[in-house]
């Protein structure tokens, strides 16, 4: 070739075109140049194809059985594919990866019988495809490709059905989509419906559900977890994915703004008239006319004759409904159920817990004293003071002396740590205006932030820094998501790809450098976003706070970011604990709080919270191992209860015994076999005797009945 170029041994080079045809080659040629733009390779022994970089391959005319994934991932600029009379059987799922350019693919005079949907997936530039002479058997499976080439008015040919018999022969183009149907109808998961490597769990009356891996979301597993997941476009606007965790919002008509959260104002300039008052719609606007005009008027929930809020709360009006933020130790929707502060007691010595309003107390056992009956009152009243407890100083908790000890240890009490459990680690936000505020953060060269949470709200702030530049972490549809805006416009948003809301701990770490920040929850593989732009650092005032577990109320007025990006719910109700902030550990105690939080995790850490004990059972927590032991009921046994105990009894009875009006003078001694035996067994009579039993009848005749009276009962595989 001119310039040096190679040209296959065989093969008729023309510039960029090489053609191959028919000289029997069985492997792919070696050496083609890198700027070769057509090759023909048809009526060869070729079976294996390597990738390369062409504009047009045919490929007609060869032993080709199998087309594996990505064979043909390189040739991004492929416009045409000729594999018309090969051997093939099969393609792989993402066989035709990457050929986003291809227009013209020709599988005629092939075997295949389906075609696998993933495999089209980046065929976007499609207009034809031949599928002729094939063993297409159109059932369910094919009916995505009957919608394809429908939508996309791509041009099918000849293509025909070879199956089943109600289909044998006719065109694919033609055939109504809804034809395509499989045989097993009672199985919603034969058709595969679970996208991205989804599992598919079939459901009562044909229904099903996918269980996405992570990474996907949706009821197919379709929609990938990006920077558009949870819909952050308002209003029925379209999500448009950008670079670097950004993206951008498109909106309908009647709205505006970065999120499309306005609703343009439709009143300026309108045409209403007599002193009517105009009113804005969506796109458009309504004429309220005078006089005489009535309108829908809002029941106040909150007024002093209906506030439904009881113990204390306070009820906060909302637009068609109310919400009531209860006082510390009740729950519930309108605040009357008193919460069970006994649930992790300390009481000691065999003292009975009295449950309080927001705690409790110890009533103690003769011989017992203290907060918690720690303390044997006879000793305390006899004899010396020598136990180190006598004068401890543990803060919140109890004293004890460990066996074969000199000095003491202190049991801190839920949701305090350190040697005299002094410190404040674990918080529980219960009320909808709780969270705590902290010192500022330095965000210079790095901040590490890592925190434990249970919670089973889907929505809520969880940490929050900044004002305009900021980080936020927010629990928003059962995930974490973070915005990261260090000054440069968008802000950078990231969600986590595991939900978190199922009430067990989850750890977050967050790691903050310059324009990057980097999450990792549990064990999976940590993200990294980045808010690329002129700006390195996050710059905020000096005595900018870290809030935790929510915002003030007021936050929506002083922040154009809450409003801009949606913080629908200002607070979140769960647990906090554990958390460090550049691998120091943080006391709560030496925090900001307007109300008052609840230390601990009792909430979530009951170890009967989740049980498996079965209804044959009862749930009693281990406290000091923060595990269970199911306690059965009469009759059942097993770690959760779920086994019945064969036992076969006979239980006495006396009874008259009557037969056609004529009654026995006196009670008759007898019994009955009762008990569970297993599955294939019952529980009867193994031993009986014979009785005669004297019967008078109403005309005071007599007649006598025989019974059998039942000494014993055994359990018996006898029918």
């Amino acid at each position: 070739l001119p310039g040096g170029k190679y040209c296959p041994a065989g093969c008729v080079c023309d510039d960029t075109v090489i053609r191959c045809s028919g000289k029997k080659l069985k492997e792919f040629p070696q050496g083609l140049p890198m700027d070769i733009t057509e090759l023909y390779l048809d009526n060869n022994e070729i079976e294996i194809i390597p990738p390369q970089v062409l504009n047009k391959i045919d490929l007609s005319n060869n032993k080709i059985m199998v087309l594996e994934n990505d064979t043909f991932f390189n040739l991004s600029q492929l416009s045409t594919l000729i594999l018309s009379y090969n051997k093939l059987q099969c393609l792989e799922a993402t066989a035709f990866h990457g050929l986003k350019s291809l227009r013209i693919l020709s599988l005629h005079g092939n075997d295949l019988s389906t075609l696998p949907k993933l495999a089209f997936q980046d065929l976007t530039s499609l207009t034809h495809i031949a599928l002729g002479s094939n063993s297409l058997y159109c059932d369910c499976m094919m009916h995505w490709f009957a919608d394809l080439i429908k939508k996309n008015y791509i041009e099918s040919g000849i293509a025909r059905c070879s199956g089943p018999k109600s289909l044998r022969n006719q065109l694919i183009l033609t055939t109504p989509t809804h034809d395509f149907v499989c045989l097993a109808k009672c199985d919603a998961c034969v058709l595969n419906p679970c996208e991205n490597n989804g599992r598919c769990v079939p459901l009562p009356r044909r229904n099903f559900k996918c269980v996405c891996v992570p990474g996907f979301h949706g009821d197919t597993c379709h929609d990938v977890v990006d920077a558009c997941y949870g819909d952050p476009c308002l209003n029925g606007a379209t999500c448009k994915i950008l670079e670097k965790g950004r993206f951008s919002c498109y909106c309908i008509k009647g709205f505006e703004g970065d999120r499309c959260e306005t609703n343009i104002d439709d009143c300026i300039g309108n045409q209403c008239q007599n002193n009517a008052t105009c009113l804005d719609l969506i796109n458009d606007y309504k004429c309220t006319c005078p006089p005489g005009y009535t309108g829908i008027k809002l029941i106040d929930y909150c007024s002093k004759s209906l506030n439904p809020c009881e113990n204390g709360a306070t009820c906060v009006a909302e637009k068609h409904s109310y919400r009531c933020l209860c006082a510390p130790g009740y729950s519930g929707v309108n605040c009357t159920e008193d919460n069970n502060d006994c649930l992790n007691n300390l009481c000691k010595n065999g003292a009975t817990c009295k449950d309080g309003i927001n705690g409790y107390s110890c009533l103690c056992s003769p011989g017992f004293s203290g907060i918690y009956c720690e303390m044997p009152s006879m000793d305390n009243a006899l004899y010396p003071k020598t136990s180190p407890c006598h004068h401890h100083d543990c803060r919140n908790g109890f004293c004890f002396q460990p066996d074969n000890a000199v000095d003491y240890r202190c049991q801190c009490i839920p949701g305090y740590g350190g040697e005299k459990c002094d410190k404040l680690y674990s918080v529980t936000f219960e009320n909808f205006d709780n969270y705590v505020i902290l010192r500022p953060l330095v965000m210079r060269p790095t901040v590490n932030i890592t925190f434990t949470i249970m919670t089973e709200q889907s929505r809520g702030v969880v940490l929050y820094y900044g004002d305009d530049a900021h980080l936020a972490v927010e629990l928003f549809e059962r995930r974490v998501k973070i915005s990261y805006y260090v000054g440069n416009y968008p802000a950078s948003i990231m969600y986590s790809f595991t939900e978190v809301n199922d009430g067990s701990p989850h750890k977050i770490q967050l790691l903050s450098t310059g324009k990057n920040l980097t999450m990792t929850i549990d064990h999976w593989k940590p993200s990294t976003i980045l808010n690329n732009g002129m700006i390195d650092y996050m710059d905020v005032p000096m005595d900018t706070p870290l809030y935790v577990g929510g915002l003030p109320k007021n936050y929506y007025s002083a922040s154009c970011f809450v409003v801009l990006y949606s913080l629908m719910m200002l607070f979140s109700l769960g647990c906090i604990k554990d958390l460090y902030i550049n691998s120091k550990i943080y006391d709560f105690q030496t925090s900001e709080s307007p109300l008052k939080i609840v230390p601990g995790c009792a909430a979530f850490e009951d170890p009967c919270r989740k049980n498996k004990c079965t209804e044959n059972g009862e749930c009693k927590p281990v406290l000091s191992s923060l595990s269970y032991v199911c306690e059965c009921h009469s009759g059942y046994k097993g770690q959760y209860c779920d086994e019945r105990i064969k036992k076969c009894v006979k239980k006495r009875y006396r009874e008259h015994l009557s037969e056609n009006g004529c009654v026995s003078k006196k009670p008759i001694k007898n019994a009955k076999c009762d008990g569970y035996c297993g599955i294939n067994c019952t529980c009867r009579a193994s031993k009986m005797r014979s009785r005669k039993i004297g019967l008078i009848c109403a005309d005071k005749s007599k007649k006598y009945k025989t019974v059998n009276i039942i000494r014993k009962c055994s359990c018996s595989d006898e029918l």
